[in-house]
C-alpha cells in the first residue's frame, strides 16, 4: 500500500486527507497520515459557540468565527464538500435585505455607493452623489474612459502593482478610499507591494480587452444580470448572494473533513522537526523523537514553515519559497446587548483606510450579515487588526490588543454599552502576500514539484487565499502524487471531461 505524509491540519490539509480517503474508496490502495502541530485541526478556520449566560432561553449561543467566516459563492467547491458530506442544508446565505458597506473617510462614515464594481462605478447617479468621493476625485475616476490601455512588450509578462495600476486608471483617491481598503479587508495586501497578475489577473485582461475598467465592469454586470435572467432562483430555494457561510461556524467544513477522512490517521499535538528523502520514501522525524516514513509527501503549511522543511529535499524550492512574505493579523469579537449599542446595525461592516490612520482595519456586523450568529436581543461584532502596514501593533498583548479594538469601535461607529464578552484569534505570519515576482517564483516551484515523483505542495500561499482555493489546492496535491503512480481518479476524469 502506497501511504502519503501529510504536513499540515488546515483546511488545505484536511482537503488532501479526505481526497486520499475517496481514492481508496474507489479501490486504490492508497493511504495517508496527516501530522498537525496544533492540539486542534481546522488551521485558520475555528468557530467557538459561547453560551448565552445573559438571557433566559436555554441553549442560546453565539456563532464566533475566529478566522474566515464565508467563502465565495460563485467558487462550487464548498457546495460539493458539503454534498458530499451531507451538511449542505448548513450552508448559510447573507442577509441581503440589510446589505450595506460603510467606509471611513475624512473621519466620517460613508456608504459604498450602489454599482461599484471592485474598484470601478457602474451606476451614474449614486457615484455622482455620493461624499466618498470628492469632486476632482470623481473626474479623475471617470478619466479611466480615456486613459489608453497599457502597452505589452512581446513575451513580457504582464503585471504590476495593485498601486500603479489603480492610480493609472483611476486615479490617488481611488486607491486611497477605495481600493487599499477593499484589498485590506480580504487579502491584508500592501497595494504597493502586491501583484495584480497573482490576485487579480482579470483587472489586466479586462483592461486590454475593454480598454478601461468602467466599460469592462459594465460589460461584466450586463453578463451577470443575463445569467440571473437566464437562471432564475428556483422557487423557495436559498438565496446566492456574494458570500456564503455555514450555520455553526465555518468549522462544520473541516470537522466534516476530518471525521470523513478519518481521525484515526490523524495526529495532533506533534510538530515534524525534518523532512529529508531516501530513495523513493520521505522520512519526517517528528518532535515526539518518532518517525513516519512514506511513500509520498505533501506539504500543507504556510510558505515560511514549508521553507524549513523543503531545505533538506530540494534547496531552489526552499529559495523560492523564501521569497513568498507573511503578515500577522488578529480577529477581535464582541458581544452586546443590542439595545444598548446605540447605532444603526443595518450593515455589513465597515472598512478603515489606511490614510485614515486608524488602529482598525474594518470590522463585520456578524450578527446582521449572518443570521442566528448572535441570540435574541444580543449583537456580534468583529474587528481586524494587523496586516502588512501595521505589523507593530501584533506585539501589545491580548488584553491590549481587545483595548483597542473596543476603542476603533467606539470612537468610529459610536459604539456604546458594554461587551458582555471578547474574544481574540490572532494569526501569526498567516497571510501570506503575493508580491511582484510570485508568478515566476511559483513557476519555479512548479518545475521542480513536477520533475520530483511524490512530492507536492499545497495551501493559500501559492494559488489563492480563499477557501475553495485551499480546498483545491490540497486536492490537486494529491492528483498529482497520485499520477506519479499512474492512478488517476474517476472524480478527475468528470472534472476534466466537465471543464472541457
Amino acid at each position: 500500500m502506497k501511504k502519503i505524509i501529510i504536513i499540515g491540519g488546515g483546511v488545505t490539509g484536511l482537503s488532501a486527507a479526505y481526497k486520499v480517503k475517496r481514492a481508496s474508496e474507489e479501490g486504490n490502495d492508497v493511504s495517508f497520515v496527516l501530522i498537525e502541530k496544533d492540539d486542534r485541526l481546522g488551521g485558520k478556520i475555528m468557530s467557538e459557540m459561547i453560551a448565552d449566560e445573559w438571557g433566559d432561553k436555554d441553549g442560546a449561543e453565539f456563532v464566533v468565527d475566529g478566522g474566515p467566516d464565508s467563502f465565495i459563492t460563485s467558487k462550487p467547491t464548498v457546495f460539493r464538500i458539503a454534498k458530499l458530506l451531507g451538511f449542505e442544508d448548513d450552508t448559510l446565505p447573507s442577509d441581503d435585505s440589510r446589505k450595506k458597506t460603510l467606509i471611513l473617510s475624512r473621519g466620517k462614515l460613508f456608504k459604498m455607493p450602489d454599482g461599484v464594481m471592485m474598484f470601478a462605478p457602474t451606476k451614474f447617479m449614486p457615484f455622482v452623489t455620493t461624499g466618498l468621493f470628492s469632486w476632482p476625485g470623481k473626474i479623475r475616476m471617470g478619466l479611466d474612459l480615456l486613459v489608453p490601455k497599457k502597452r505589452i512588450a512581446a513575451g513580457v509578462r504582464n503585471d504590476e502593482t495593485l498601486e500603479s495600476f489603480i492610480v493609472r486608471r483611476m486615479g490617488r483617491e481611488c486607491l486611497d478610499r477605495l481600493a487599499e481598503p477593499l484589498v485590506g479587508g480580504v487579502h491584508a495586501s500592501d497595494p504597493k507591494q502586491m501583484s495584480l497578475a497573482a490576485t487579480f489577473p482579470n483587472l489586466l485582461d479586462m483592461e486590454q480587452k475593454h480598454g478601461s475598467m468602467v466599460l469592462g465592469f459594465l460589460a461584466q454586470r450586463k453578463k451577470v444580470d443575463a445569467m440571473r435572467k437566464k437562471y432564475p432562483q428556483k422557487p423557495g430555494a436559498k438565496p446566492r448572494t456574494f458570500f456564503t457561510s455555514l450555520t455553526g461556524g465555518m468549522q462544520e467544513l473541516t470537522d466534516n473533513m476530518a471525521d470523513a477522512a478519518g481521525r484515526e490517521n490523524i495526529t495532533t499535538g506533534v510538530s515534524v522537526e525534518s523532512v529529508k528523502r531516501d530513495g523513493d520514501s520521505y522520512v519526517v522525524a517528528l518532535s515526539d523523537g518518532s518517525t513516519v516514513i512514506g511513500d509520498a509527501l505533501i506539504v500543507a503549511t504556510e510558505a515560511w514553515a514549508a521553507e524549513q522543511l523543503m531545505r533538506d529535499v530540494d534547496v531552489e524550492i526552499a529559495e523560492a519559497l523564501s521569497g513568498i512574505p507573511a503578515s500577522s493579523s488578529a480577529t477581535v469579537s464582541f458581544g452586546f446587548r443590542e439595545d444598548e449599542v446605540g447605532i444603526d446595525l443595518e450593515a455589513f461592516g465597515v472598512l478603515c483606510p489606511q490614510k485614515e490612520n486608524c488602529r482598525l482595519m474594518a470590522a463585520t456586523y456578524s450578527s446582521t450579515k449572518w443570521p442566528g450568529r448572535a441570540p435574541e436581543g444580543k449583537i456580534l461584532m468583529r474587528g481586524f487588526v494587523g496586516g502588512p502596514q501595521n505589523q507593530a501593533i501584533m506585539e501589545n498583548s491580548d488584553e491590549k490588543l481587545t483595548e483597542i479594538a473596543l476603542a476603533e469601535l467606539r470612537g468610529i461607529l459610536g459604539i456604546k454599552g458594554e461587551p458582555l464578552f471578547s474574544r481574540i484569534y490572532r494569526w501569526r505570519l498567516g497571510m501570506p502576500q503575493y508580491t511582484m515576482g510570485h508568478l515566476d517564483r511559483m513557476a519555479l516551484i512548479d518545475r521542480r514539484i513536477a520533475a520530483t515523483a511524490g512530492l507536492a505542495l499545497a495551501g493559500g500561499s501559492y494559488t489563492g487565499v480563499g477557501i475553495p482555493n485551499c480546498i483545491e489546492s490540497g486536492e490537486r496535491a494529491v492528483s498529482k502524487v497520485l499520477g506519479d503512480w499512474d492512478i488517476e481518479l474517476a472524480e478527475d476524469q468528470i472534472e476534466e471531461k466537465s471543464q472541457h
